[in-house]
């Protein structure tokens, strides 16, 4: 053994919960390896000579007297080139290269590198040997992926003069690339190097986030748009379509790097992730959509406490990737299924339970994770941004129990599915009642380059969306007919509203992404149908009359039948309904 590795015996075990003895000078949060197959395991407790560890494997066999060993080093993720189009579990074993090995079931203590030791990739310096470099510098590139340019970053805490740097030419993540001279002395570095995943990678400067993470989906950026940067929640009960709005977010956002996380869910929607993903043309770049994605699974019938740090596994990917200057989204599915780990290994700690069982401490952890997103200027003076976002999984759909309430505090954007919605068939099923967004001053100089009116056209439409929302509590209880005509007009408008721009089809070839210009176009249809049919309605047209129009009925289909670059035919479509509308005003007199 090394100076700096200590050993102990357990003496108890409960689940994944183990303690040991004898282990002197480890630390919070530091790796141990117990028992005979040296699984893997992080210190979560101190107690005098007690340390008490959570095994993040299958455990089964484990007993007092096994030996525990620990390197004195934390829990940490190996990053450097390889990363993209891998798919990792919660300690971020490569699970494409255990399955070659053991099948479909990991075997108990298997150890594979993160990142392919053996691959050679081109390397090519950017800087030359004499120049003065700063954390975080970018000392050359390697392209990852035909999407990604990998940027080799001197690492944080290092600054000095680079004595040497490796030619152009082709290393493994194992050959020494640069030699800096510090004040401290000679740092030499590889292609990779291992980061803890519970202490964030430092920047600059944080900066208020401008530009919006355009989606695709027109409720999303339309009404309750995130910024780049920013962090929202997608709370909903069973079958409300969480996992199914995760994934046409990273399918159709705009970050360069997406970041999935599978936490405790189902298999076979990881599996869907799986297979999906290859075949996938990202339709900004026409390349498989794999090609910037990184996946972190960590499936219901995986360990328990594996779901605990899978979500810092990837939100530290994430930060790796935006120090290099780009966009990265993190897609956490769902942190309830973290939370409920959690509470899981509290319960066995003998902690004090909170609310529904959670540990005291459910909050803070939250706010560590969410407080991860944010765009900054990185130690390379590039900006890059994560933006965050976590499904929560409320049982019954209650948004008062304690995941949703401490999340909501957390995020500025709120997206709550509605279960009527959801049955419905009304996807996605984003109730524009319940949700909220912090965003829109935030980007609204972005919108404003394509329209200075989309806030207040956005507003209008978001209006007669709440209206409709307080008439339909009175067709309850007195049914329509009793309303006046303009009310009634309303209400007609705003169905318009729900199925021409609210509904969106992610089988259809058109509606399954639409471009923020096309989402412009078709809210500045709606609000000319509300304002010049509510004219007709006050000179005394009927609203059956108006409805009975052909041209009015076309406007839901507008959102399949055009596409995203031929957007002026909704051009063409306003004047003609204008001209249709126009007629009703002077109908044709008889003899």
């Amino acid at each position: 053994m090394d100076d700096d590795t200590v050993s102990g015996k357990v003496i108890a075990v409960n689940g994944p919960v183990v303690k040991a003895t004898g282990l002197r000078g480890i630390r919070m949060f530091h790796v141990s390896e117990v028992g005979p197959d040296r699984l893997i395991g992080e210190v979560i407790r101190l107690s005098g000579d007690t340390t008490i560890i959570q095994v993040y494997e299958d455990n089964t066999g484990m007993r007092p007297g096994c030996e525990v060993i620990s390197h004195c080093r934390p829990l940490s993720v190996l990053l450097g080139p390889g990363l993209i189009a891998n798919i990792y579990d919660g300690i971020q074993r490569p699970l494409v290269g255990i399955s070659e090995m053991c099948g479909s079931y990991i075997r108990q203590g298997l150890k594979l590198s993160p990142l392919d030791a053996e691959k050679k990739w081109e390397f090519q310096p950017l800087v030359d040997a004499g120049a003065e470099v700063t954390e975080g510098s970018i000392l050359g590139e390697i392209r990852e992926s035909p999407l990604v340019m990998h940027r080799v970053l001197l690492p944080p805490g290092i600054s000095g003069r680079l004595i040497s740097i490796a030619e152009a030419g082709q290393y493994t993540i194992e050959d020494e690339i640069f030699t800096v001279a510090t004040v401290e002395g000679l740092q030499r570095g590889k292609l990779a190097a291992y980061w803890p995943v519970r202490r964030p990678r430092p920047g600059r400067a944080r900066k208020k986030p401008h530009v919006p993470l355009i989606t695709g989906q027109r409720i999303i950026d339309t009404f309750f748009p995130i910024a780049r940067g920013g962090a929202a929640a997608i709370p909903g009960g069973f079958g409300t379509g969480k996992t199914m709005t995760q994934h046409a977010l990273a399918k159709w956002c705009n970050a360069d790097i997406i970041v999935y996380i599978g936490c405790g869910e189902r298999g076979n929607e990881m599996t869907d992730v799986l297979t999906e993903f290859p075949r996938l043309i990202d339709e900004r770049h026409s390349r498989p959509l794999i090609e910037r994605t990184v996946m972190i699974a960590n499936t219901s019938n995986m360990p328990v406490p594996a779901r605990e740090v899978s979500i810092y596994t990837g939100v530290t990917i994430a930060e790796y990737y935006r120090d290099m200057g780009y966009s990265v989204a993190v897609l956490a599915d769902s942190t309830s299924r973290w939370a409920e780990a959690l509470r899981e290994l509290s319960s066995r700690l003998g902690d004090m339970p909170a609310e529904e069982g959670f540990p005291p401490y459910l909050g803070t952890r939250l706010a560590e994770f969410y407080e991860r997103a944010g765009l900054v200027e990185t130690l390379s003076g590039r900006d890059g941004d994560i933006t965050i976002i976590g499904a929560v999984s409320p049982p019954g759909g209650d948004f008062s129990e304690p995941v949703t309430q401490h999340t909501s505090r957390f995020v500025r954007c709120f997206w709550a599915l509605d279960k009527i919605l959801s049955d419905a068939r009304h996807y996605p099923s984003i109730s524009w009642i319940d949700s909220y967004t912090e965003y829109l001053s935030d980007i609204e100089g972005w919108w404003k380059n394509l329209d200075d009116n989309w806030l207040k056209t956005r507003n209008e439409v978001m209006n007669i969306l709440l209206e409709d929302h307080r008439l339909e509590q009175l067709v309850k209880l007195v049914g329509s007919d009793a309303l006046p005509p303009s009310e009634q007009y309303t209400l007609f408008c705003a169905e318009m509203i729900k199925n021409g721009f609210l509904q969106q089809n992610s089988f259809d070839p058109e509606d399954k992404f639409c471009s923020p210009e096309k989402q412009l176009k078709l809210l500045h249809c709606l609000v000319h149908l509300y304002k010049k049919g509510m004219e007709l309605v006050h000179a005394g047209l009927s609203v059956k009359e108006i409805a009975s129009l052909n041209v009015v009925s076309e406007i839901v289909r507008l959102k399949s039948e055009i596409a995203n670059r031929e957007v002026e035919k909704i051009d063409a479509y306003i004047d003609r309904l204008e001209q249709r509308l126009a007629a009703l005003k002077t109908p044709a007199k008889g003899p």
